[in-house]
């Protein structure tokens, strides 16, 4: 028996296309566009961008300056646990920069970065509400459930977002602060 190179490799080819394609289609269709009509949902989410990889999908979100963001990443995991499966879910929330804010959460970080690392976590409560006491106008809310801790920062019309792992990580601060 004979094996003509033409149409095994045209076969090869065509099934590696049908393969790649289908596993493409079944993310951006099956996951990826359904998170993203779950956040885009929510109150306080401006837009969203997913992207999925082999064990996480990262949730790109904008939000407005009212978001309660602890109450969004709770609905966007349990509204989006069949698009999810068994992946990790990561809220990576962007934000016009303030500078006001970012030099107000760089002079608490160290306070946050301690309780964090010893897990006590009413000290980032408390890095906080000291926060609050130093710059005026400024609000602080910081929420926890059983993996994160969240904070929310806002100074006028101006916000920032924090997701804090409760698993620590093994080098580095954390990537979205």
């Amino acid at each position: 028996m004979k094996l003509r190179i033409l149409p095994v490799a045209i076969t090869a080819v065509l099934s590696a296309a049908l393969l790649f394609g289908g596993w493409y289609a079944y993310g951006h269709y099956g996951v990826e566009k359904p998170l993203e009509k779950v956040a885009s949902s929510l109150p306080g989410v401006v837009s969203a961008e997913t992207s999925n990889s082999v064990n996480k999908v990262v949730l790109k979100l904008e939000l407005s300056s009212d978001a309660d963001l602890a109450d969004i990443y709770h609905k966007v995991e349990t509204e989006g646990s069949g698009s999810i499966g068994g992946k990790k879910l990561e809220l990576v929330v962007s934000e016009p920069e303030n500078e006001q804010l970012e030099k107000a959460w760089r002079s608490a970080l160290f306070g946050v970065a301690e309780s964090m690392e010893h897990r006590e976590y009413s000290g980032v409560q408390d890095a906080m509400d000291s926060l609050m006491k130093k710059v005026p106008g400024l609000t602080a809310v910081t929420e926890m459930d059983d993996t994160n801790v969240y904070v929310s920062l806002k100074l006028g019309d101006a916000a920032k977002y924090v997701i804090l792992p409760r698993q620590a990580q093994e080098m580095g601060v954390w990537p979205n602060a």
